[in-house]
């Protein structure tokens, strides 16, 4: 049954690969966020991560993985901007040509970053094309690997370093985590890192926490198979829109999981301006959506948790209303 899904000990091998590349990215705690939440939480702060994301992670293990004419041929990935920035800054530092397709509607930030670490962009309009047809054509012209932005064992476990690294933390200081929130699309974090995690704290609770209108791993978990989204519902969460779990992330998520969560475009938004004031960290929507869930009373029942913020590429006219709307967050 778990054939082909990765191991704890593929993610023990991915810190093992990846890490002299990456930040060690801080583990912070805040007296306001205690005390919100009701309870003690560990806040993994990836957005302080090259690139601003986790994304780099998977990705750079997955190049790393390559062989030398696979690299020669390069790579091509599909994204809304945090696995494009990843891709891209793999590819340029493993010298490889790197094809991004991304939607027309990204944050400008996002296809900014991914051009100037070298990659070249071909847009595509969500609502109208389909992006991995788009990437597997450019792929076979060119013979180049395609980079799956989730569903591909060696991305999982490269975003998995990102719950060993917390796991390992909690262990250091003898705390027991009992509950674990990340962020989720199309499930890759979550999957990996729950995997660390529950590997270090076996009754730790794990749980996905999506933007609403982007619930398909919360319906998939109720109904047992995988949910779609259906059509293309608007979301200031850029980096969640995926329509569907993937189907090795689902597999996996499907077993660890306790549940999954949604949280508002308000709600993530309010977040951000919190983690501005107290934590003094810029997250997008995406990014903000965990911490989100948790200052809404999601962890209330649990003694200590870990949070992962994920991500921080956000424009500034959205950043800029984000703390006008929530002055005193």
């Amino acid at each position: 049954m778990n054939e082909g899904l990765p191991t704890v000990r593929d993610i023990e091998d991915a810190a093992a690969r990846i890490s002299d590349w990456l930040i060690t990215t801080p583990v912070l705690e805040h007296d306001v966020l205690n005390r919100r939440a009701n309870c003690r939480v560990l806040v993994k702060a990836e957005s302080l991560q090259h690139t601003g994301t986790f994304k780099i992670r998977g990705a750079l293990n997955r190049l790393l993985k390559l062989s030398h004419d696979e690299r020669a041929a390069g790579v091509v990935a599909f994204s809304s901007g945090n696995h494009a920035q990843g891709v891209a800054m793999a590819a340029q530092w493993l010298g490889m040509p790197a094809t991004i397709v991304m939607p027309e509607d990204a944050p400008k930030i996002k296809q900014l970053n991914t051009r100037m670490l070298g990659a070249d962009i071909v847009l595509y309009d969500r609502a109208r094309d389909d992006r991995e047809q788009i990437a597997a054509d450019i792929a076979a012209e060119h013979g180049a690997a395609l980079v799956p932005a989730f569903d591909h064992p060696d991305v999982i476990a490269g975003q998995g370093t990102v719950g060993l690294e917390l796991a390992e933390f909690a262990r250091r200081r003898r705390l027991d985590l009992r509950s674990f929130f990340a962020p989720c699309g199309g499930g890759g974090l979550v999957a990996g890192s729950g995997l660390a995690v529950k590997a270090a704290f076996p009754d730790c609770e794990i749980f996905a926490v999506e933007p609403e209108a982007y619930d398909d791993t919360k319906r998939s978990l109720e109904a047992g198979s995988r949910q779609v989204v259906v059509g293309h519902p608007k979301s200031s969460c850029d980096a969640l829109m995926a329509p569907m779990p993937g189907a090795i992330t689902f597999a996996m998520n499907r077993e660890q999981l306790s549940g999954a969560l949604t949280v508002t475009d308000a709600q993530a938004t309010h977040a951000m301006a919190f983690a501005t004031r107290y934590l003094k960290l810029v997250l997008e929507p995406s990014g903000a959506v965990a911490l989100a869930a948790v200052l809404s009373g999601a962890a209330k029942d649990y003694a200590c948790i870990g949070i992962v913020l994920s991500g921080g590429n956000v424009d500034l006219h959205p950043y800029i209303d984000a703390l006008n709307a929530f002055p005193d967050p």
